[in-house]
C-alpha cells in the first residue's frame, strides 16, 4: 500500500497540473505536503483546498535561498523531510540550430539546476531517518525528441543526476528515482492543442495523451514504502510511447 502517513514531502511546481494532482495524492496517502511554486494564487487555493496537511510557499527553484527556506520551513513546521518531488519545470523549445543560448540555459537553470538544488538542499535532513527524491524527467530524457533541444537536454541531465544520487545515497537510506511522463494532458500541453480522449494522440500504442493522476500514483509509490527497493530506477509512464514505434507507423497505415 501507498502509505505516506506521518511523512512530509515537497512538491515543487505544484500549484497545477501534474504537481498538483502528486500533492493531492500525497494527502490521500497520508502525508503532510508543502506545495511550492512562483504561481502564488493557484499554489495558496490549493493548499488551502487540501486543508491542514497541505503549505503552500511561493519558492523558486533556481535560487538556494528560496530552497534553504522551504527546507528550513517544512522541518520546523513538520519535524522533518522525507519526501521530495522535483517537478517544477519549463517547456518550450525550437530546433537544436534555432534555438538561442540565452533560452537554453534558462531551460536547464530551472529544470536541471534546480533539480540539483533541490536535491543538495534536503539531503542533510533526509540523512536523519531516511528519505525518497522523485525527480519528474520526461520521455524526452529517455529518447531523443526533436524541437527540444534545452528541455531535452535538461530531462536528460534529470536523469543522469538521479543515478549519481542514488549511488551516492544509497547506504543513507536514501531513495532517489526518476519518472519519465509521457504527453499528458496539463495547462502546458492544452496551451499547445494536445487534448484528451481515446485516438487523439496516435503515436503512443495506447493511442491517447495520459492524465496527471495517472503519473501522480506512480509518483506517490516511488515516495512509500512500496518502493523501499527501488533506487536509480526509471519510470516510463507514457503509454508506451518510448517502447517503439505503433503498428501504425510502421505499416503506414
Amino acid at each position: 500500500m501507498n502509505d505516506l502517513t506521518g511523512r512530509t514531502v515537497i512538491v515543487t511546481g505544484g500549484a497545477r497540473g501534474l504537481g498538483a494532482s502528486a500533492a493531492r495524492h500525497a494527502v490521500a496517502a497520508g502525508a503532510e505536503v508543502v506545495i511550492t511554486d512562483v504561481l502564488e494564487g493557484e499554489g495558496r487555493a490549493l493548499a488551502a483546498g487540501l486543508g491542514a496537511h497541505a503549505r503552500f510557499l511561493r519558492h523558486d527553484v533556481t535560487s538556494e535561498a528560496d530552497w534553504r527556506r522551504v527546507a528550513d520551513f517544512t522541518a520546523e513546521t513538520f519535524g522533518g523531510i522525507h519526501g521530495l518531488v522535483n517537478n517544477a519545470g519549463i517547456s518550450a523549445g525550437t530546433t537544436l540550430e534555432t534555438e538561442s543560448v540565452a533560452h537554453f540555459r534558462k531551460i536547464l537553470d530551472v529544470n536541471l539546476t534546480g533539480v540539483f538544488i533541490g536535491m543538495k538542499t534536503v539531503i542533510p535532513a533526509m540523512r536523519e531517518h531516511g528519505g525518497s527524491i522523485v525527480n519528474i524527467s520526461s520521455a524526452a530524457g529517455l529518447m531523443g525528441l526533436a524541437l527540444t533541444a534545452g528541455y531535452g537536454a535538461s530531462k536528460w541531465g534529470v536523469r543522469g543526476l538521479t543515478k549519481i544520487g542514488a549511488v551516492e545515497l544509497g547506504t543513507a537510506r536514501i531513495r532517489v528515482n526518476s519518472v519519465h511522463p509521457g504527453m499528458t494532458y496539463t495547462p502546458m500541453t492544452a496551451a499547445v492543442g494536445i487534448e484528451t480522449g481515446e485516438g487523439k494522440y496516435p503515436n503512443t500504442p495506447m493511442g491517447r495523451v495520459g492524465e496527471p493522476d495517472e503519473i501522480a500514483g506512480s509518483v506517490v509509490y516511488l515516495l512509500s514504502d512500496a518502493a523501499s527497493y527501488v533506487t536509480g530506477a526509471e519510470l516510463a509512464v507514457d503509454g508506451g510511447w518510448t517502447t517503439g514505434p505503433t503498428v501504425a507507423q510502421v505499416t503506414g497505415q
